[in-house]
């Protein structure tokens, strides 16, 4: 602060000595103490008729002079800045100059130089001058806008005619001849533009369809065995249990159950095909440690989904099956919209150790395929009314017993009344 009020004082000292008397002794000299923020003048004999500077409020006796507006500008700061009088009559004395805060006087000091204050004291710039600048200020972001949209479209165009040349390329043989194609007879620029649509197309196919028209192999023929009925089977939350932790990160909880309904299920009664939405490279591992026995026949995974409405659909006609043989068990109902009679709907597994789901389910599969049943879209529609249609079979199951029971306790009762009609019994699989 000192250094910048000495400089204050001494343009304010130089301008005064330029402009001032031509008498010596009536020009003012000023020092500045820089340790306690005074302006002291020099001792004289006599001070002059003008050595005194006006009080304000005080009207000038001499005469003024012209004054350049620098000079003026200074005369004000120098008014504004010192609340007590600048310098005493009496030659010789300190008069302390009054600086009410730090940043007052590189406020004055910007004022000089022109450049904006925040000081309320400062005299407001020229709105000319604020229009100016603004107005740089307003060329230099459009042009830096505009380089970056020039950067931009550049950056575009070259990695669009990149993308136009790669895909749009006609193809070629191994000896680097062009294989003509439906495309060849257009002009240059088209033949690139349609060959670029087509291979689009072909991506967003390759995304959203099954990876091949036949899902699973033709069916079975003499000498072989073909099961009479395919089961296909969700993996997660059906037979396995995502869990994911800090300590052991993801690891796959095996229901309880799995290994006996397996074996349950295996052929020649059923055909197990195992389809999922999971990548392969997450599915296959599991599968290997799940079935050592081989009880699986097929594994299906992401790639022969149909990606519809963003879910992942499986698609029975492609499986290559008859699908009236056709039996999904899974918990969620949009992998199934295109067939949602083939599905057996069962509640989503938590990985509670207190399940025995797969118990019961065994046996309800293996009744179907007892029964011979013809289409099992009709029984599979009779459970789909029930939430959980495991617990309606088996509530079934134990109506049909004790039924049995009350027929068998009547024949003993009355043999004569049991004839064949009396002794057949309704099924398990609906309630007649």
């Amino acid at each position: 602060m000192a250094n910048v009020g000495w400089k204050c004082v001494r343009i304010a000292g130089a301008t005064l000595r330029r402009f001032g008397t031509s008498n010596s002794r009536n020009s003012c000299a000023y020092s500045y103490n820089e340790f306690n923020g005074t302006i002291k003048t020099p001792d004289r004999q006599s001070p002059g008729p003008s050595a005194s500077l006006v009080e304000p409020g005080e009207s000038q006796k001499t005469s003024n002079k012209t004054l350049t507006p620098l000079n003026q500008q200074l005369k004000e700061i120098l008014k504004w800045n010192t609340p007590n009088r600048l310098c005493s009559p009496n030659i010789g004395t300190v008069t302390k100059i009054t600086f009410p805060h730090s940043p007052s006087t590189r406020d004055v000091v910007g004022s000089i130089s022109g450049n904006k204050s925040s000081n309320p004291l400062a005299p407001p710039l020229n709105s000319e001058d604020e229009d100016r600048e603004e107005q740089k200020r307003r060329e230099a972001s459009w042009k830096a806008t505009k380089y970056c949209l020039i950067a931009f479209g550049a950056t575009l165009g070259i990695v669009g005619s990149y993308t136009v040349y790669e895909l749009g390329k006609p193809k070629r043989d191994e000896n680097g001849v062009i294989v003509e194609d439906e495309f060849s007879h257009m002009p240059v620029i088209q033949q690139f533009f349609r060959r670029m649509w087509n291979e689009i197309n072909y991506y967003k196919r390759m995304i959203r369809e099954p990876s091949r028209e036949k899902l699973l192999p033709d069916p079975l023929t003499y000498p072989y065995i073909q099961p009479p009925y395919t089961l296909v089977l969700e993996l997660t939350d059906v037979l396995v249990h995502p869990d994911w932790t800090y300590k052991t990160g993801w690891r796959f909880k095996k229901r309880p159950g799995v290994d006996h309904f397996l074996e349950q299920v295996a052929p020649p009664l059923f055909e197990v095909v195992v389809f999922t939405a999971e990548q392969g490279m997450t599915v296959f591992p599991i599968l290997d440690a799940l079935d050592p026995n081989g009880y699986i026949m097929y594994r299906l995974v992401r790639d022969a989904t149909h990606f519809v409405d963003g879910h992942h659909v499986k698609d029975l006609d492609c499986l290559n099956r008859e699908l009236s043989k056709v039996i999904v068990v899974d918990w969620n109902s949009e992998s199934l919209k295109l067939h949602p009679r083939n599905m057996l709907r069962l509640p989503r597994w938590k990985g509670n150790d207190d399940d025995q789901t797969l118990v019961d389910l065994g046996t309800f599969l293996r009744t179907i395929a007892a029964e011979k049943v013809e289409d099992v879209r009709e029984v599979l529609d009779y459970y789909q009314q029930f939430a959980n249609p495991v617990e309606a079979f088996r509530e079934n199951q134990r109506k049909l017993l004790d039924q049995m029971e009350a027929k068998e306790k009547q024949l003993k009762e009355h043999p004569s009344s049991g004839s064949l009609a009396n002794r057949w019994t309704p099924s398990f699989l609906k309630p007649r």
